[in-house]
């Protein structure tokens, strides 16, 4: 087979039905749009949440609960993780360097698993058992 002589398989490819091209086309004068009206005319495009005069979905449905609009997101890394590192030094650098970390968001350690060696951890952030564990293991809590 060369490429010259490839084709699509029959029946993928349909030619485009042109509109507007005289009454005796079917699809002549309006174009298969119907008479007047906003759906008529070009340009016209709904937004997809539009829902025509019903009152929208988001403000049908209850809203509960409080949202702090200052709560500090973290992005989190477990002992566990840090334990199977061969790095005696863990900075968030080197965490993104390895891809277990996005570097836009605070760092925080959390205590999930064991630590068995010396290891100096920079973070924005340490649950307590992570800094309990660290320092039970004679290592370093820096924070940034």
């Amino acid at each position: 087979m060369k490429l010259n002589e490839l084709k699509p398989s029959i029946g993928s490819v349909k030619k485009k039905f042109r509109v507007g091209r005289g009454t005796g086309s079917g699809n002549g004068k309006t174009s298969g749009r119907g008479q007047k009206g906003q759906k008529s005319r070009s340009g016209y495009s709904r937004a997809w949440y539009s829902e025509g005069g019903q009152t929208p979905l988001t403000r049908r449905l209850p809203k509960r609960g409080f949202k702090n609009r200052f709560r500090e997101e973290y992005t989190v890394v477990n002992l566990s993780t840090i334990e199977n590192l061969q790095e005696d030094v863990v900075t968030p650098q080197v965490l993104h360097g390895k891809g277990l970390i996005r570097i836009n968001m605070p760092l925080k350690v959390l205590g999930n698993g064991t630590l068995t060696r010396q290891v100096e951890i920079h973070a924005h952030g340490f649950s307590r058992s992570a800094e309990e564990k660290i320092n039970e293991a004679k290592g370093k809590v820096v924070r940034l």
